[in-house]
């Protein structure tokens, strides 16, 4: 008798979703709340470009844009980031697997 697969089965995680269109995307900002976190950083940030009243509201569109281009960066570095480390946890899981059978097989 095997103990250690009793009543042990192999959980299958749902496949991830498909990232969001661009329409899809401009439909959610456009039903965005005005108070939504997202925007009072926008607003904020807008306040602190400005600096003096010389400010041109070019010239802060401008930086906000240089900004966002600038996180956007930061965002594609993390996914690429995420997706090694998912490909190393999917690799370090599958060796976990190989070795956890090698390991019953013996004690058999």
């Amino acid at each position: 008798m095997n103990l250690g697969a009793k009543g042990k089965k192999r959980m299958v995680l749902p496949s991830r979703p498909d990232p969001p269109t661009v329409e899809q995307i401009i439909e959610d900002i456009n039903r965005a709340n005005t108070n939504d976190p997202v925007f009072n950083l926008l607003q904020e940030s807008s306040e602190d470009l400005k600096g003096g009243s010389h400010s041109s509201e070019v010239e802060v569109r401008y930086l906000q844009s240089r900004r966002f281009l600038e996180l956007n960066e930061k965002l594609q570095e993390a996914r690429t980031e995420l997706i090694r480390k998912r490909e190393e946890l999917k690799t370090v899981g599958e060796t976990l697997e190989r070795n956890v059978a090698e390991v019953k097989d013996r004690a058999i």
